[in-house]
């Protein structure tokens, strides 16, 4: 088959590579129909997330169809169209039992190889899908292959970010960042019934788009705080979504927030030490929340969401390319050309 490979950092490739097979009696192959690149795969494209082995599958935003399945199998049969989400699980541990299927005992993030053990991605033809009847969730033709993948991890991370940051009706809220996910977590407290929305970044379309969306945009070389404390009557907003995942970011976060406030964090940070001080949530009485989204808890949620209605998700993909040219897509995302939000990358 053919799949995008991680060779090295700014170095990846679509080669011939060996098709999966299935290694337990609850793994299945699906047959992808169309998977996207992520920004969190950037991490390892720039090398700030190290460890992965050379040779290895990317990719965890797929969607598609069964192949094969193994004999213990109930539910995703071949011929079963499928939504994923970016992470495995058993649906039966303590966290799947609670919704946080992120940190289920037998989790895998797809795309991540390392010393030989791990899980491939779904930027292939194929992909084996361990716990399948689990991780899975089917969906009919009329789903577009472009909100089935959508649902699995971005928008699914919004929603979440906005349900962790307890978005109320009414509430005034900030989004630091407009990626996909900070697009779609303004699409989520919109949903929500945010009373006012603000949308903070510097790139001309992401702000055009947040305010598509329902948000009011902010450029970041502006006087945000300023901005946002005249909206306000001068306390900040209730609740800051920061999904930039950088230190600057978390420090404008406690600048915009009110006291009392909440800091909802669905960005990956590598940085080595937390950028606010103990004493900096103390004096605001903040609550601050981060962690990875437990996408599969999410996933139907997000399919009847979009369902029910006319979010403009599709909008989020700028560049629908072949399987041959993810490397020109990963190039692309990683420069922040003007007008790349997203690249859908389409099997055939």
């Amino acid at each position: 088959m053919r799949a995008v490979t991680f060779a090295a950092p700014f170095d990846v490739r679509t080669l011939a590579v060996p098709d999966p097979t299935l290694q337990s009696p609850t793994d299945v192959i699906v047959r992808v129909e169309a998977a996207a690149i992520c920004g969190s795969d950037l991490h390892v494209y720039r090398g700030v997330e190290r460890g992965l082995d050379a040779g290895t599958v990317l990719g965890h935003e797929f969607t598609g169809t069964v192949l094969r399945a193994g004999e213990a199998v109930r539910t995703m049969r071949p011929g079963t169209r499928v939504a994923a989400p970016f992470t495995i699980n058993c649906g039966t541990c303590w966290a799947c039992r609670r919704g946080l299927t992120a940190r289920c005992v037998e989790s895998q993030v797809f795309g991540w190889v390392q010393q030989g053990a791990g899980l491939h991605g779904g930027q292939a033809e194929l992909v084996r899908v361990p716990h399948a009847d689990a991780t899975l969730v089917p969906i009919g033709p009329e789903i577009p292959a472009e909100r089935a993948l959508l649902a699995g991890d971005v928008f699914s991370t919004g929603l979440h970010a906005v349900d962790q940051g307890q978005v109320a009706p009414g509430d005034i809220v900030a989004i630091l960042g407009l990626g996909p996910v900070g697009l779609c977590a303004v699409l989520g407290a919109v949903a929500a019934g945010a009373g006012v929305v603000y949308a903070i970044d510097r790139v001309a379309d992401r702000l055009e788009q947040a305010g598509r969306y329902g948000a009011i945009p902010l450029h970041l070389d502006d006087d945000v705080v300023g901005s946002l404390r005249r909206g306000t009557d001068g306390r900040g907003v209730d609740v800051v979504i920061e999904a930039v995942g950088y230190p600057d970011a978390t420090h404008l976060a406690w600048q915009i927030v009110r006291p009392g406030g909440t800091i909802s964090a669905p960005g990956v940070h590598n940085e080595p030490a937390f950028a606010l001080t103990p004493g900096q949530l103390y004096d605001k009485n903040l609550t601050y929340r981060a962690g990875r989204a437990p996408a599969r808890a999410w996933l139907e949620r997000s399919l009847d969401l979009l369902a029910r209605q006319p979010l403009p998700l599709e909008s989020l993909f700028s560049h629908h390319l072949g399987l041959d040219e993810a490397p020109r897509g990963y190039e692309l995302f990683n420069q922040r050309v003007p007008g790349c939000t997203k690249v859908l990358l389409r099997m055939e």
